[in-house]
C-alpha cells in the first residue's frame, strides 16, 4: 500500500506531457541568429546612410546597445515566466493586465506589418533586376505568391530557414572578402581602417543620427523569439538571458562590419540610384554582375520566406483571437476544411500586404514596426524594475545594478529611440494605439474587468 501513492504520482507524471530541456546555450544563439538573419542590416543601409548623414554603422551600434539592455530584461522575465515568451505576458504580469493588453496590441501591429514590408522590399529588389515591369505588378506577385502558398497550408520550416541562413552567410562572406581586397588594393591600410564611418565632423548631426537609429533598430527585430524556447533549454535562468544578449551582440558586430565596409566602398550616399537597394550597387562595385545578382537573389528569397512565415503566423494569431472572441468569431475563427488553414485571415493579410505596399514606403513601414516594438520594449524594461527591485522576488538577492540600473538604462535608450521616430510614424502608430485603448475600454466596461487576451504565442 505504501507504494501506491508513489506509483500514482509516477503515472500522472508520465501522462502529463513535458518538454525536455535539451537545448544548449549555443542552440539558442543559433536559433536567434536564424530568426534575425545575417543580412538583416542590408535593406536598411541606403536609408540609414541618408538619414544619418553617412553614419549608418554608428546608428547600428547605438541601436545594439539599446537592444542588448532590453535583451537582458527579456531574459530576466523569461526566467520568471518560462512558459510565456511574449512582451504581452511580461508586461501584463509584471506591471498590469491592461498595460499588457496594450503591449500586445502594439506588437500586433508589428506582426501585421512584417508581410507588408517583405512585399515592399521583395518587389523593389525584383524590379531592380527586371525594371520593365511596374512595381505594382511585382507587389501583386509577391503578396499573391505568399497568399497562395499559405492557402495550401504550406509553411516554411526551421530547417529551411537554417539552409537559407547558411546560403546568406556564404554570399555575405564573399562580399566581405571582396570588399576587403578591393579597399586594400586601392587605398592600402588607410582604406580598411578609418573613423569616418563612425564620426564625420562635416555631417555629424545628433538629431539626425537619433532618427536614423530608430530605423536601424529594425535590424534586431526577432531577437525576443529566443525567449519562446525557455521551456526547452538547459538552465533557462542563465542561458535564455545570455543568449538574447549575445544574439544582439553578434548581429551588431557582424552587421556592423557589413555596413562599415559598404560605407568605405561607397561613402557618397547621394549617388545611389535607389536608397532601398543601395547595398546591391555596392556589391556590384566589388563583385560585378554576379555578386549583384547573388545579393538580389538572397534578398528576394529571404523576404519571400520571411513574408510566408509572417503571413502564416499573423493569420494563426488572428484565428486565435477569433476563437477567443477577441475578434468576430465567424470570420476570424474560420478554418478551411480541406487544408485546415484560416483561409479568410490569410486572404485578409495578403490583401493588407498588397494595398499597404502601394500606400506605404519601406522606410515608413519600418518606422511603424519600431513604433510598436519599442513601446513593448519599454514595458518589458519597466516590468523588470517592478518585479525584481520594487516587489523583490522570494529567494532573490536584490541588486541595484541588475534589477534597477540596467533595465532603467534600457528603458531610457528605447524611449529616446522611440521619441526620435518621425512624426508621421508617431501619428499613424498613435491612432493604432488609441484604437487599442478604446477597444480595451469598451470590452472591459471602462477597465473594470480583465482585458481580452492577445496570445502572441499563437504566431
Amino acid at each position: 500500500m505504501a507504494d501506491e501513492p508513489t506509483q500514482t504520482q509516477a503515472t500522472q507524471a508520465e501522462a502529463s506531457p513535458r518538454l525536455q530541456r535539451v537545448l544548449t546555450l549555443w542552440d539558442l544563439i543559433l536559433y536567434g541568429i536564424v530568426l534575425i538573419m545575417p543580412i538583416a542590416p542590408v535593406p536598411l543601409f541606403g536609408l540609414a546612410q541618408k538619414m544619418s548623414g553617412g553614419h549608418a554603422v554608428t546608428t547600428l551600434l547605438i541601436a545594439m546597445v539599446a537592444m542588448m539592455l532590453t535583451a537582458f530584461s527579456y531574459g530576466r522575465m523569461a526566467a520568471l515566466y518560462p512558459s510565456a515568451g511574449s512582451a504581452y505576458t511580461y508586461v501584463g504580469r509584471g506591471l498590469h493586465p491592461h498595460l499588457g493588453f496594450l503591449a500586445g496590441w502594439a506588437m500586433f501591429l508589428d506582426y501585421l506589418l512584417v508581410p507588408l514590408i517583405c512585399t515592399i522590399y521583395g518587389a523593389l529588389t525584383v524590379q531592380r533586376l527586371v525594371p520593365q515591369v511596374p512595381y505594382v505588378v511585382w507587389a501583386a506577385v509577391f503578396a499573391g505568391s505568399m497568399t497562395l502558398v499559405n492557402l495550401r497550408g504550406i509553411r516554411t520550416t526551421s530547417r529551411t530557414n537554417l539552409v537559407l541562413m547558411v546560403v546568406m552567410s556564404g554570399v555575405i562572406l564573399v562580399f566581405i572578402g571582396l570588399a576587403i581586397r578591393y579597399l586594400f588594393e586601392r587605398q592600402g591600410w588607410g582604406g580598411l581602417f578609418s573613423i569616418q564611418p563612425f564620426f564625420d565632423a562635416k555631417t555629424f548631426h545628433l538629431p539626425s543620427i537619433a532618427t536614423a537609429t530608430s530605423l536601424a533598430a529594425l535590424t534586431y527585430g526577432g531577437f525576443d523569439g529566443v525567449t519562446t524556447l525557455a521551456e526547452d533549454v538547459e538552465n533557462p535562468r542563465r542561458n535564455v538571458q545570455l543568449a538574447t544578449v549575445l544574439v544582439c551582440l553578434f548581429t551588431g558586430i557582424f552587421g556592423g562590419l557589413q555596413i562599415y565596409l559598404a560605407q568605405r566602398l561607397w561613402p557618397d550616399y547621394t549617388l545611389f540610384s535607389n536608397l532601398e537597394t543601395a547595398f546591391m550597387d555596392v556589391s556590384r562595385l566589388v563583385g560585378g554582375v554576379v555578386l549583384f545578382q547573388a545579393i538580389a537573389g538572397i534578398l528576394i528569397v529571404a523576404n519571400l520566406g520571411s513574408g510566408l512565415s509572417a503571413q502564416a503566423g499573423v493569420s494563426r494569431l488572428l484565428f486565435g483571437m477569433g476563437r477567443d472572441n477577441v475578434l468576430p468569431r465567424r470570420v476570424f475563427a474560420y478554418l478551411d476544411p480541406k487544408h485546415n488553414s484560416p483561409t479568410y485571415n490569410i486572404w485578409l493579410v495578403g490583401l493588407f500586404a498588397f494595398l499597404g505596399a502601394l500606400c506605404l514606403s519601406y522606410e515608413r513601414s519600418a518606422e511603424l514596426i519600431n513604433f510598436g516594438a519599442f513601446l513593448a520594449f519599454m514595458g518589458v524594461n519597466a516590468a523588470v524594475v517592478r518585479q525584481f527591485y520594487v516587489l523583490h522576488q522570494d529567494g532573490h538577492r536584490r541588486s541595484f545594478f541588475a534589477d534597477a540600473l540596467v533595465p532603467v538604462l534600457g528603458f531610457l535608450f528605447c524611449l529616446v529611440i522611440w521619441l526620435s521616430l518621425p512624426n508621421p510614424a508617431k501619428i499613424i502608430g498613435g491612432l493604432w494605439f488609441a484604437a487599442g485603448l478604446t477597444y480595451d475600454g469598451i470590452m472591459t466596461r471602462g477597465f473594470r474587468e480583465a482585458p481580452a487576451t492577445i496570445d502572441l504565442a499563437e504566431s
